[in-house]
């Protein structure tokens, strides 16, 4: 689906009249090409006094190939960063806050188009004094203003970073930088990410970091599931495909069109959760990714809706998980270090006029990531799960305009997601290197307005 307003922004009277009017301004995104570098420029790193995760993290930046430039006290109009990365571990009270406007606002102005912010920083739980977690806690007003204020299609993420176990090692934190310093992450904004003390296991090529993966995509067929097909496939992965029967003809393309395989089952009929586990075991012997992406909708108000729409709408976006990771869990099939992804939605977290059993549903989701994570973290295994807003899919395409136009302007950015701003966000969530992120719920909206 075309957003003509976004496209006639892009021209000459387009700018003309935004300019004129103060209309909402949609940047041009940058998003991932293979090939492309990390990053456009040259990256600031800054950090606070006794500050931890700046000597981890240049170090990755460095083995990235990023160019790690030099702070100034004072802005510079012919600076400009791809990314400003700051650790602010260091902040053990309220009077070190002071120390994000000394980095930041010198170079508020000095970001490219597209540009990253990241700040680093101990997750309020693991610190040592009230204090010290106040200030720690006090980043997401940070990072989530400066995602509002900066504009031009800058993105800016909190990222908590233990202090147990491994989770200050380079390999630990390095997918995660990856992603949010990438064109991957070109419709995740103002997120709190928390990188734990799990095992990540660095790829030989970051080019291709599924390769040799076992990954099971449901819903496939079409939207979000067949662009999430195509990007894990391109990312390394033996996908295996998954939808309803009814959907055959589109899910055998999409398959065929990445070298998988297609596998045709209805997730909602008894014995589906062990035909599935049959099949993943005699053609794979494993898998390594799950990620649950089947999802319908019934709207109707409360009133006005019938049971049918109800229990199938829960039934199909959450119940079946739970089943399906029951079976696949009791079976083993899901190794140590393998990974599950729920596909939630900021209607899980907001709620939707006409939607109470897709909310409902959704809000299910998070709780199953916030329940189920510290289980399988024992066993080696990371849960998350990705928050869609608005993106431009068939379905958002039946929206009536001006429900559909606020939808799209409503965020940080001024329109929609893509399907493979959702897909991109799933595959690092999918990456061995990122087996130290689990119980993370990522919202891919543009930081929309809506919700928390």
């Amino acid at each position: 689906m075309t957003d003509r307003y976004a496209s006639f922004v892009q021209t000459g009277a387009g700018r003309a009249l935004v300019k004129r009017l103060g209309l909402p301004d949609p940047p041009r995104l940058r998003r991932h090409t293979p090939g492309d570098p990390l990053v456009p420029g040259p990256v600031l790193l800054g950090s606070s006094a006794r500050g931890r995760i700046a000597e981890p993290a240049g170090k990755i930046l460095t083995a990235a190939g990023v160019e790690l430039a030099e702070p100034v006290a004072a802005h510079d109009a012919d600076r400009r960063f791809a990314a400003l990365v700051y650790d602010a571990s260091g902040i053990t009270d309220s009077s070190g806050l002071r120390q994000l406007y000394d980095f930041f606002h010198p170079q508020a102005r000095s970001l490219v188009p597209s540009g990253r912010v990241i700040v680093l920083g101990t997750p309020p739980a693991e610190c040592g004094s009230p204090r010290e977690a106040t200030a720690q806690r006090a980043l997401e007003g940070l990072t989530r203003s400066i995602g509002k204020e900066f504009g031009r299609g800058v993105t800016a993420q909190l990222v908590y970073v233990t202090r147990e176990g491994d989770a200050g090692t380079p390999v630990s934190l390095e997918s995660t930088l990856r992603f949010l310093l990438s064109g991957r992450s070109a419709y995740v904004s103002g997120q709190v990410i928390r990188v734990g003390a799990g095992t990540a296991v660095a790829p030989a090529d970051w080019d291709r970091p599924l390769d040799g993966q076992v990954v099971l995509v449901t819903g496939a067929a079409r939207g979000i599931g067949a662009a999430l097909a195509k990007v894990l496939a391109r990312d390394g992965a033996q996908v295996v495909a998954l939808d309803i029967p009814a959907a055959g003809d589109e899910l055998a393309a999409v398959a065929n069109d990445i070298g998988g395989s297609a596998v045709q089952l209805d997730l909602t009929a008894p014995d589906a959760p062990i035909r599935l586990a049959e099949h993943l075991a005699s053609r794979h012997g494993r898998v390594d990714v799950v990620v649950h992406n089947a999802g319908i909708t019934r709207d109707k108000t409360l009133g006005r809706m019938d049971a049918d729409r109800w229990d199938s709408v829960i039934d199909v976006n959450l119940s079946s998980q739970e089943r399906i990771n029951d079976v696949l869990l009791e079976r083993d099939l899901i190794p140590a270090g393998g990974r599950i992804v729920s596909v939630s939605s900021i209607a899980g977290i907001a709620g939707n006029r006409g939607q109470t059993n897709y909310a409902t549903s959704k809000a299910g989701v998070i709780g199953l990531v916030d329940s189920l994570s510290p289980v399988l973290r024992e066993r080696g295994i990371s849960l998350n799960a990705v928050a869609p807003g608005f993106i431009e899919t068939r379905l958002t395409a039946r929206i009536p305009l001006t429900i559909r136009e606020a939808g799209r302007r409503m965020n940080s950015m001024a329109q929609g997601g893509l399907p493979v701003d959702v897909a991109e966000t799933i595959g690092w969530l999918s990456w061995p290197a990122s087996g130290a992120v689990s119980g993370n719920v990522v919202r891919v909206c543009g930081q929309s307005l809506l919700g928390a």
